[in-house]
C-alpha cells in the first residue's frame, strides 16, 4: 500500500511540467474567451462572476483532490517538493494583497520613495538563503517553533515562537482578507462585509483538507494566474503607448512623460505647487531615516515570516532549500520589477485620462469604486454624477474641471482599477481582479496554515497531548485553522487599516519577535535557552509596545517619553505641539489633528510604526548576547547539533516520525 503511494506520488512529480503546461494554457485559452464574450455583448458583471468563480473552482478543486490524512503531508508537503515549483509556490505566498494591490498604489503615491518597500522584500531573501532557510531544512521541524523549542530547550521557547507567529501571521491574514473583500465586494457587487466572508470559503477550500500539501499545488496554480494578471494590463498599455511590449524598457519614457504632465498640470492651474509631488523626487513623504528603516524592517522581516520558512521545510534536501530560495527570487522578480512600470503607467493615465476632464463627463466606473468611499472627488464620495457636480459646485470658484487636488483614489485600488482608467476591455480588468483575489488567497492559505499548525502542532500536539493519534491531530488542525479564519475575517470586516500598513506592522513583529533568536541559533553555539528566551521577550516586547501606544495611544508618549511634538511621519513636519493641545479641553476636537492615522504612526526619534522592528531586532540580539555570557555555556551535544545543522549534507538532525 506504502510502495503504490510512493509510486503514485512520482508520478505525479514527474508530471508536474506536463500538468502546469495545460493549466497555464487552459487559463490563456479561458482568457480568450471571456474576450469573445465580451465583444458580443455579454455584460460586465456576468464577466466578473465567471473570472472569479472560475479561479475559485479550479483551486478549490486542487485542494480536495490534494486532501491527505498523513501528517508529514499535512504540515511540509511529505518533503517532495522540487525547487522550482516550490520557488513558484514561494512567490505566490510571498505575493500578498500588498503586493499585488498595494505595491503599485504605494509607488503612486510615494513615487521614489515607495521604493523602500520594493527593496527591503526583494532584498530579504537574500537573508533567507544565507542566514536561516537551508539550516531550518536541515534541522527537519514542521514549525519555526519546533526549531526553537529544539535549540533552546523545552516549552517556554516554543510558546514565546507561538506567540510570535500568532501575532506576526494574524495581522498579516487579516490585510489578505481584507484584500479579497475588496475585490469580490466590486467586481461581485457584495457588501464589504459579506465580500470579506465570501472570500475565506475560497481560503478554507484550499487549505483546510490537504494542509501543505494542498497549498502547495494551489499556490502554484496563483501565481500562473497573479502573473498573467499583473503583465497583461501594462503590456497592453506600454505597446499601446511606445510601440514596444516591454513596460520595464519604456518606464524611462513614462517617468518623462508623467514629469512634463506635472509642469503642464502647474501651468495651467490643474495642480498647485504645494499639492504636486512630483514622482521622481526622493524624501518627500519619507524622511532619510523611515525611508531606510523601512528598507531594513522588511528585509530582515522577510527572512523571519513563518509561512516563508515553512516553504523551505517542503523541499526534499537541503540543497533544494537553497535551490527553490533562487527560484523564489526570480518569480518574485518578475512582478516587482514590473511594479514600478505599473504605477508610472497608472499615474501617467490619471494625469491623462481623469485630471482637466469635466466634472459632468466622467467615466462610469469611477462611481463603482466611489460607492465604496475608495474614489473621492471634491471632497465626497464619487458615487454618482449628481453628488460630484454637487460637490465641486460648493466649491467657490471651481472651474469644473477635475484637478489633481479634487482627487483622492485610495492607494488599493490603483492597480484593480488601471485597465478601467485607460479605457482597456472589461476582460482585462476581470483578470487583473482574478490576478489579486489569486495573491490574496494564495498568501492567506499560508498564513493561516501557519498560524493553525503551530497551535495544532506546538501547543496540542506537543504541549497538551503528545499522545494523539493522526486523525485527531489533524482534525484539531483543521478545526483551528476555521476559527482562525473566522476570526481574521470578521476583524476584516472592521476595515481596520490599508494593507500595506497591516503587513508592514506584521514584518516588523516578525523581525523583532523571530530573527535575534534563529540566527543566534544556528550561527552562534555560545547562545543559551535563556539568553534566547529574554531576547525575544525583550525585543519583540518593544516593538508591540512602541507599534500599540504609537497607533492607539500617542498621548502616552507625552507623559513617559518626552515627546514633545507629533511629527508627520511622511514627512518629518511638525503637526502639533503635542503639550499645547493635551492641556486643552477635548484635545481630540480641538486639535483634530491628533486623531489623524499618521499621527498616530511616529512616536521615538520621529521614526514610522511600520518600522518598529528596528528598534526591537538589536535590543533582541544584544539581550541575547548579555545573558548568554553570563549562564552557563549550551551543552556539547547541543553544539554538536548545531554544528551539524550548518552542515549541507548528513542526516536530518530531527528525524520524522512516520505515525
Amino acid at each position: 500500500m506504502a510502495t503504490e503511494a510512493s509510486a503514485s506520488s512520482s508520478d505525479f512529480i514527474k508530471n508536474l511540467g506536463k500538468m502546469y503546461g495545460a493549466y497555464t494554457g487552459g487559463f490563456i485559452a479561458f482568457i480568450i474567451l471571456l474576450a469573445v464574450l465580451e465583444q458580443v455583448g455579454v455584460p460586465n458583471k456576468i464577466l466578473g462572476y465567471l473570472f472569479v468563480f472560475f479561479t475559485l473552482a479550479v483551486y478549490a478543486i486542487i485542494g480536495v483532490m490534494t486532501r491527505t490524512a498523513q501528517v508529514s503531508e499535512y504540515y511540509v508537503a511529505g518533503r517532495r517538493v522540487p525547487a522550482f515549483y516550490n520557488g513558484m509556490a514561494t512567490g505566490a505566498d510571498w505575493m500578498s494583497a500588498a503586493s499585488f494591490v498595494g505595491m503599485a498604489g504605494t509607488l503612486f503615491l510615494l513615487g521614489y520613495d515607495g521604493l523602500a518597500w520594493v527593496l527591503g522584500w526583494t532584498g530579504g531573501f537574500v537573508l533567507v538563503s544565507i542566514l536561516i532557510g537551508p539550516y531550518l531544512r536541515k534541522f527537519g521541524a514542521y514549525t519555526v517553533p519546533d526549531f526553537l523549542s529544539f535549540r533552546y530547550g523545552g516549552n517556554f521557547a516554543r510558546s514565546l515562537g507561538v506567540i510570535v507567529l500568532v501575532a506576526c501571521s494574524f495581522t498579516y491574514v487579516t490585510a489578505q482578507i481584507y484584500g479579497t473583500g475588496l475585490i469580490a465586494s466590486r467586481f461581485l457587487g457584495m457588501q464589504f462585509e459579506l465580500a470579506v466572508f465570501a472570500g475565506l470559503v475560497g481560503i478554507l477550500l484550499c487549505a483546510m483538507l490537504g494542509g501543505m500539501r494542498a497549498v502547495t499545488w494551489t499556490q502554484i496554480a496563483q501565481y500562473v494566474v497573479l502573473i498573467i494578471a499583473y503583465l497583461t494590463p501594462i503590456i497592453i498599455l506600454s505597446t499601446k503607448q511606445y510601440g514596444i511590449p516591454l513596460p520595464q524598457l519604456t518606464y524611462g519614457q513614462a517617468i518623462a512623460d508623467i514629469a512634463a504632465r506635472e509642469q503642464q498640470m502647474l501651468s495651467s492651474g490643474l495642480a498647485t505647487v504645494a499639492g504636486l509631488k512630483p514622482h521622481i523626487q526622493p524624501f518627500i513623504n519619507y524622511s532619510p531615516l523611515n525611508f531606510f528603516a523601512i528598507i531594513m524592517c522588511m528585509m530582515v522581516g522577510t527572512a523571519s515570516l513563518p509561512h516563508i520558512l515553512m516553504r523551505y521545510f517542503t523541499t526534499p534536501s537541503v540543497r533544494e532549500a537553497r535551490q527553490s530560495v533562487a527560484w523564489s527570487l526570480l518569480f518574485i522578480f518578475l512582478l516587482y520589477f514590473s511594479a514600478p512600470a505599473y504605477a508610472a503607467f497608472s499615474k501617467l493615465e490619471v494625469y491623462t485620462n481623469i485630471i482637466g476632464a469635466n466634472v459632468g463627463a466622467l467615466k462610469p466606473w469611477i462611481f463603482n469604486w466611489g460607492e465604496l468611499g475608495l474614489i473621492q472627488i471634491c471632497g465626497k464620495n464619487a458615487g454618482s454624477i449628481d453628488a460630484i457636480i454637487a460637490a465641486c459646485k460648493s466649491i467657490a470658484g471651481h472651474p469644473g474641471v477635475v484637478r489633481l487636488q479634487d482627487f483622492v483614489i485610495n492607494t488599493d485600488v490603483i492597480v484593480l482599477s488601471t485597465p478601467e482608467i485607460a479605457g482597456l476591455p472589461y476582460v482585462i480588468s476581470g483578470l487583473v481582479a482574478a490576478g489579486g483575489l489569486a495573491a490574496a488567497l494564495s498568501t492567506a492559505d499560508g498564513l493561516l496554515l501557519a498560524i493553525a499548525n503551530a497551535l495544532s502542532h506546538d501547543v496540542y500536539y506537543k504541549m497538551i497531548d503528545p499522545n494523539a493519534p493522526t486523525m485527531r491531530r489533524l482534525t484539531v488542525a483543521r478545526a483551528l485553522l476555521v476559527v482562525v479564519a473566522v476570526i481574521a475575517a470578521a476583524t476584516a470586516a472592521t476595515k481596520p487599516a490599508d494593507i500595506l500598513a497591516m503587513v508592514g506592522w506584521a514584518f516588523s513583529l516578525a523581525m523583532a519577535g523571530n530573527f535575534p533568536a534563529l540566527v543566534m541559533g544556528v550561527w552562534w553555539k555560545r547562545t543559551t535557552a535563556t539568553g534566547a528566551i529574554c531576547g525575544i521577550i525583550a525585543g519583540f516586547g518593544l516593538c508591540l509596545f512602541y507599534l500599540v501606544t504609537t497607533r492607539y495611544f500617542p498621548g502616552m508618549g507625552v507623559k513617559y517619553f518626552g515627546m514633545t511634538s507629533l511629527i508627520n511621519p511622511l514627512t518629518g513636519a511638525p503637526l502639533v505641539d503635542i503639550a499645547k493641545a493635551m492641556a486643552l479641553p477635548n484635545a481630540m476636537e480641538s486639535f483634530p489633528t491628533l486623531a489623524h492615522p499618521l499621527a498616530n504612526k511616529i512616536g521615538w526619534f520621529n521614526l514610522t510604526n511600520i518600522a518598529c522592528g528596528l528598534l526591537g531586532t538589536p535590543l533582541g540580539f544584544l539581550v541575547i548576547y548579555v545573558v548568554s555570557l553570563l549562564g552557563r555555556e549550551p551543552s556539547k551535544e547541543m553544539q554538536a547539533y548545531v554544528d551539524d545543522i550548518r552542515k549541507p549534507r548528513g542526516r536530518t538532525v530531527l528525524e520524522e516520525k512516520t505515525t
